[in-house]
């Protein structure tokens, strides 16, 4: 008896192969009425909350629009590195930054010229928009343009066991 072998393509790579272009398969998967995948803002589910393998959250609150108040649980796999001087990450429409003594700076991430999101530059202790290469200090002032708008810098406050950080805006 002889076997066939089967042949498998992922849904992705069959679709490339059609010839279809990333902007054509988003228009194809927002067009149907029955596919969930593209739906308005206010039938978007929350953003999944990061969890460490054991199941705590990592992160609680409200990590974007005007209401930002979250704690951060700096044991947690996902944040453990914002334990280290220097380090940062980003959560919902904020940037937290590690610095000097054990303090923690949070600002809006997205850039006020265009709205890119923003990286934290360690060597220079400054942040840098990648797209115009706009510059920001840590207090969110701006020290090259093109941005002209300061960043929203929110308040951070340290559990006196240094375990776990509010972020509130």
């Amino acid at each position: 008896m002889e076997t066939k072998e089967k042949n498998t393509v992922n849904r992705g790579e069959f679709l490339r192969s059609l010839g279809l272009s990333t902007s054509a398969l988003m228009a194809f998967y927002c067009m149907g009425t029955t596919l969930s995948s593209c739906s308005t803002k206010d039938d978007d589910p929350a953003p999944a909350t990061p969890t460490t393998p054991g199941g705590t959250a990592a992160v609680t609150g409200t990590t974007m629009g005007s209401g930002i108040n979250f704690n951060i649980d700096l044991n947690a796999y996902k944040a453990k590195d914002l334990k280290k001087e220097g380090e940062f990450d980003i959560f919902g429409d904020t940037i937290v930054i590690a610095t000097a003594n054990k303090k923690y700076v949070a600002l809006s991430k997205a850039c006020t010229h265009q709205g890119t999101t923003v990286n934290y530059r360690s060597a220079s202790n400054d942040i840098l928009c990648p797209n115009h290469g706009s510059q920001f200090k840590l207090d969110g002032t701006v020290q090259k343009g093109p941005a002209a708008s300061p960043l929203t810098v929110f308040k951070t406050t340290l559990s006196a066991d240094g375990n776990s950080l509010n972020v509130k805006a």
